[in-house]
């Protein structure tokens, strides 16, 4: 109970300070760090929020750690239990600005630079990637690609396991974003 009203809170304090918003809670993240030779290992989560505010190109994304998939839920169990300790760290946050965000400049396929802290296990870090934006109609379609190193988050791959598991991981996030 206790998270869900933080949950909420952190929504409604992120709804206060955007102007026009458009969002989404059905939003995907997927995740790879597989090695070749080995089991693959990759996950989704298909019920990332996103709100990205068109007036001042800021973007906010909320993916709950346990909302993760696995293929095997074993893989699942040590991922949630082991690696990302999702009791202790139940979120994965990213807030930043979407650099040269304008609404009246997309349409068809625009590539921008997005710039902010991503919050993974408790450690922040600033991140820069690239981001590609697509208004189709009512909706906002946005997607990114970029790398993760767990050491960076301070997580810790067991050495029994670390062979199995790449060094960086492929993050991938989709969102197609509704007005508010």
């Amino acid at each position: 109970m206790k998270k869900l009203m933080i949950l909420l809170l952190f929504f409604g304090f992120i709804a206060q300070s955007f102007g026009q918003k458009y969002y989404t809670k059905t939003g995907k993240l997927d995740f790879e760090g597989s090695v070749e030779a080995f089991e693959p290992v990759k996950a989704s989560n298909e019920t990332t929020t996103a709100i990205l505010d068109v007036s001042s190109g800021k973007i906010a994304v909320l993916g709950l750690v346990k909302g993760f998939r696995f293929r095997n839920a074993l893989m699942e169990e040590h991922f949630n239990e082991n690696y990302m300790e999702s009791d202790t760290y139940p979120k994965a946050t990213f807030n930043g600005v979407v650099n040269g965000f304008s609404i009246t400049e997309i349409g068809s396929k625009k590539e921008y630079t997005v710039e902010g802290d991503l919050t993974i296990h408790g450690k922040t870090k600033k991140v820069s990637t690239t981001i590609i934006i697509v208004k189709n109609g009512d909706t906002i379609e946005v997607s990114t690609n970029f790398s993760v190193a767990p050491g960076d988050f301070d997580i810790e791959i067991p050495s029994v396991v670390r062979e199995k598991i790449s060094g960086t991981i492929k993050i991938a996030a989709n969102f197609s974003l509704v007005k508010r």
